[in-house]
């Protein structure tokens, strides 16, 4: 990892921007800098940049550092006074960035540049839509989160005193946002930037559980609950009487007052549309979002109709395997006939499934020197979600710290053992753990490179790979299993009907249960399961896209490769090159395969 040496530079660029801030002038930077490299001072530029995010969002400051200095903070992220700080941090960007020669740069320090301009250019023009009037979903938004992080399993580390005294204080700043997310809603109302009703009935369950007075059964006061044993009587005794008064006077108040308005004034006002095109400015909105998850010029329609062809594609793959099986009937009939068998749910406790993903991850871990030259350092764990979100999560990936303080964990949601699919394991293990988000994550943070591309998040790569890694179970053998091979069918449909849904609902009127019934009938998911992936693709316009439309890239420029080299094409070089400068937008990815491509192809070689 790149450790950056802060350099008397830093406290007179700091001082000169403090200073014309005042005076409400652009800085001049030409003068301090000109003993510096072009690339010293965009590392300098960088570096600045990715601490002042973090200040303005501890919460990844936790997720991604570790840092105890992030432990107890809050920032009030939907308040019009923290947009305005956003605002001037990417706009002073922009200026330092202006003042480099490009042509002075190294290729590596042209790609930072890039990345650097495209993160701040989209982060502004996400400040141009009112996301901060939509505070709450049906995940109940940041109060569920951050009861959530009393788990000790979360990003929050609760190992000490001082780990459960910083918790604490991030816990009494939690009134502030709830009351900020009333005043938003408020003004949301006024504008009509309010949720679908169903989004608002769907998070009141996690809410209200959130506002009792019973210290055993409120979620705020989990830490507590797991006190650590080698805390002292005394420590324990004043810990637990802090967090009560916090539970019962500020924070079940606040949460309080949060339900009531949703109930009362809120819900009334919601609408029964579905997708986001139904506010003002709705249409604008989500192609935005489109560009902004997929990092390309596709248009909705145009992705709409990928996504009937993917389909289409999938299901005829489907129909194979209904072949291998001897059934006979329709491809719907089959996901029937194929989840009623006993093999499907084979699981009777928590613990077996755990079990299970175990084993196939060490089934996984044989194959990987196959087909990866690198591997990370961080160690992967895995855990059951916690109680709190077994109900509203999916099964998802958390990142490790960087200062080897908490594993990368992939978190499996088991509510009910009974009921788990067999057939989906390997492929989502796959996904969310090795060789996907694990490997990808991991291992751009063990890069050298500027913190803000090692901590970088850019949807269509990092959901594009992990996809993309589903498939490699092809080349690990796993999928030699019809029941394994149907389940990543399964999941990769899934990921191209959102392309159809997705668009559906936001550009062409689709309602939800227009939307729940094409789920139901083009990859025979339950009602309950159509109406919970429908409500979380109108809670989050666009991101779902990503993934499919990263896959697909990663898959054609694999192609692409394999084609041009022939014999010489090499597979691990390949994954190796992919994921060698972390997360990129797919057009820059695009440029360097092919640069990587000209350099091996006979007659071309540097």
């Amino acid at each position: 990892m790149l450790k950056y040496k802060l350099t008397s530079v830093s406290i007179i660029l700091g001082l000169l921007f403090a200073a014309t801030a005042l005076r409400g002038q652009p800085a001049s930077v030409s003068s301090p800098q000109a003993k510096f490299t072009e690339g010293e001072k965009l590392a300098e530029i960088a570096e600045r940049y990715f601490q002042d995010r973090l200040a303005l969002d501890p919460i990844e400051g936790t997720q991604v550092t570790g840092d105890a200095k992030y432990e107890g903070e809050l920032e009030i992220d939907i308040s019009p006074r923290h947009r305005l700080k956003q605002r001037a941090l990417y706009q002073r960007v922009q200026m330092e960035k202006a003042t480099l020669n490009v042509k002075r740069l190294s290729p590596t320090d042209k790609l930072t540049l890039s990345l650097l301009e495209e993160e701040v250019k989209t982060r502004l023009g996400l400040l141009g839509f009112p996301g901060d009037l939509l505070p709450i979903d049906q995940y109940g938004g940041l109060p569920v989160d951050i009861a959530q992080f009393g788990s000790g399993q979360g990003i929050q580390p609760l190992k000490t005193v001082a780990n459960y005294r910083n918790y604490l204080k991030r816990l009494n700043k939690l009134p502030a946002w709830t009351d900020q997310a009333i005043i938003n809603m408020h003004v949301g109302i006024e504008r009509g930037v309010v949720q679908p009703k169903i989004l608002i009935e769907r998070a009141l369950p996690s809410l209200k559980a959130l506002t009792t007075n019973d210290l055993d059964k409120s979620a705020f006061n989990l830490a507590i609950r797991n006190l650590p044993a080698t805390f002292s009587v005394s420590d324990r005794e004043k810990l637990s009487a802090e967090y009560r008064e916090a539970i019962n006077v500020r924070l079940v108040p606040a949460m309080s007052r949060l339900v009531e308005f949703l109930e009362k004034q809120y819900l009334p006002k919601c609408r029964t549309t579905s997708g986001i095109d139904a506010v003002p400015h709705g249409k604008a909105w989500y192609r935005y979002m489109v560009r902004y998850y997929t990092t390309t010029t596709l248009k909705p329609d145009q992705i709409h109709a990928l996504g009937l062809k993917e389909v289409a594609r999938i299901r005829g793959e489907m129909e194979k395997v209904k072949a291998v099986y001897k059934f006979n009937g329709s491809l719907n009939d089959f996901f029937k006939w194929h989840e009623a068998l006993p093999a499907s749910y084979p699981f009777k406790t928590e613990q077996e499934v755990l079990n299970a993903y175990a084993m196939l991850n060490k089934r996984i871990m044989a194959k990987l020197p196959d087909l990866f030259g690198r591997t990370p350092k961080a160690p992967l764990e895995i855990r059951a979600e916690p109680e709190l979100t077994r109900s509203t999560a999916s099964d998802h990936y958390s990142s490790p710290a960087a200062d080897g303080s908490r594993p990368g964990v992939f978190y499996v949601v088991i509510e009910d053992p009974t009921k788990h699919p067999s057939n989906l394991m390997a492929t989502l293990f796959i996904h969310e753990g090795q060789p996907g988000h694990h490997f990808h994550i991991a291992l751009q943070q063990e890069l050298s490179l500027p913190k803000f591309r090692q901590y970088g998040n850019i949807t269509a790569f990092t959901e594009g790979w992990a996809l993309y890694a589903e498939t490699l179970g092809l080349e690990m053998g796993l999928y030699e299993d019809p029941n394994f091979y149907l389940g990543h069918l399964s999941d990769e449909l899934l990921r191209a009907v959102r392309l159809v849904t997705d668009t559906g609902l936001h550009t062409m009127g689709w309602t939800r249960e227009q939307t729940i019934q094409y789920m139901m009938e083009t990859q025979g998911y339950s009602e309950h399961e159509s109406q919970r992936y429908t409500e979380r693709y109108m809670a989050a316009p666009g991101q779902a896209l990503a993934y499919k439309i990263g896959s697909l890239k990663i898959q054609e420029l694999r192609e692409r490769a394999r084609t041009k080299l022939g014999a010489s094409f090499n597979l691990r070089d390949y994954h190796d090159l992919v994921l060698s400068d972390g997360a990129l937008p797919l057009h820059l990815l695009e440029a360097k395969v092919d640069r990587w491509i000209a350099a091996q192809v006979p007659g071309k070689r540097q």
